[in-house]
């Protein structure tokens, strides 16, 4: 198979030790048809000046302002010029031949548009990541986990994902994706910022008629909430505001009209159980994202007339990427622990 150049995009801010380790891992890895990008957004602990010194090879794309996660990766992909990009988080470090089973099999499999490999906890590393797991799965109700990790409970890896399979959504922390197809989807959506932009990129994916697969032969290990606490109410607004974003423009409008009112129902059961367990960060969140919510008709608006678009999938075929039922119901109600519960493997 021919050498794929790639192109490791990482967006950053501050923590020059973080992404010193990452470098250093990176500098091992066996592929060698790579660039590396590192994207800062507008540091404040001299990051920038520690690149060009310890790292002069890189490319250094530098922000007057801090874009964020999915506008970060939007501008290092406008600098690359791999055939196929990786999305990287600073906070990571990997197996040394982790580039080869995602090139190979992308070269294998040309309706495949993107790919992860298994993401393993830096601090604990036989278990998986709440970041990504083995592959992200998400509700119909746009719930999202994953194989590995269902809400905080994160399973032990004993091979039991072992398997290489089409999933529904790629986590960020570490995703390969085509360039041609990154760009023909118009990259991130940078209203999201961060958290859910790239299970928005893989729906839309998977509208276009394309797959998202998992690799794990291929092995990232992630220090998670480094950059974003992991209960920070910032953290908590983003991602209710960017799952009931995503139903509200992805679905077709009878579908959104169907769920959507059991998804809210459900924002406000989490509203209620927020102030029962006086977690006032996560109650705030819930409220600032419906707020968004309210006050921004017309960017749900443009996004939908976007996204239609895209679509040459019917809502029929999508679904069935994804889990028919609640997550939510059947994690805190039924109690299950393991996604392995919920997924046929």
């Amino acid at each position: 198979m021919p050498n794929t150049k790639v192109s490791v995009i990482i967006p950053h801010w501050n923590g020059i030790d973080v992404l010193s380790e990452c470098l250093d891992s990176l500098g091992k890895s066996t592929y060698k048809n790579i660039e590396i990008i590192v994207v800062d957004n507008a540091s404040t602990d001299g990051s920038q000046d520690w690149i060009r010194s310890n790292h002069p090879n890189i490319i250094l794309v530098q922000n007057n302002s801090n874009l964020g996660y999915a506008e970060g990766c939007n501008v290092g992909a406008e600098s690359s010029s791999g055939e196929y990009l990786i999305f990287l988080n600073n906070d990571t470090v990997q197996n040394e031949n982790w580039i080869e089973s995602l090139v190979d099999f992308l070269n294998l499999n040309r309706n495949v548009a993107a790919v992860q490999p298994k993401i393993l906890n830096y601090y604990d590393r036989m278990k998986f990541d709440y970041a990504g797991g083995c592959g992200g799965w998400i509700d119909v109700l746009g719930f999202p986990f994953a194989r590995g990790r269902l809400f905080l409970n994160l399973e032990e890896d004993h091979g039991q994902y072992e398997k290489i399979r089409p999933i529904f959504w790629a986590s960020g922390t570490a995703l390969m994706i085509r360039k041609k197809m990154f760009d023909n989807l118009n990259g991130f959506d940078k209203i999201f910022f961060a958290h859910q932009e790239e299970i928005d990129l893989c729906w839309k994916i998977h509208l276009s008629g394309n797959e998202v697969w998992s690799v794990p032969t291929s092995v990232v290990f992630h220090k998670n909430a480094v950059t974003l606490p992991m209960f920070s109410r910032k953290k908590q607004y983003l991602n209710h505001r960017n799952s009931l974003l995503m139903m509200l423009t992805n679905y077709s409008l009878p579908m959104t009209l169907y769920l959507f009112p059991i998804r809210l129902s459900l924002e406000f059961v989490a509203l209620l159980y927020a102030l029962f367990c006086l977690d006032i960060s996560h109650f705030i969140g819930i409220i600032q994202s419906l707020l968004w919510i309210i006050t921004h008709p017309h960017i749900i608006v443009s996004r939908r007339i976007r996204i239609r678009k895209i679509r040459k999938i019917k809502d029929a075929k999508i679904i069935k990427n994804m889990y028919w039922g609640s997550i939510v119901f059947d994690h805190y109600i039924r109690r299950l622990k393991k996604s392995i519960d919920l997924i046929k493997e």
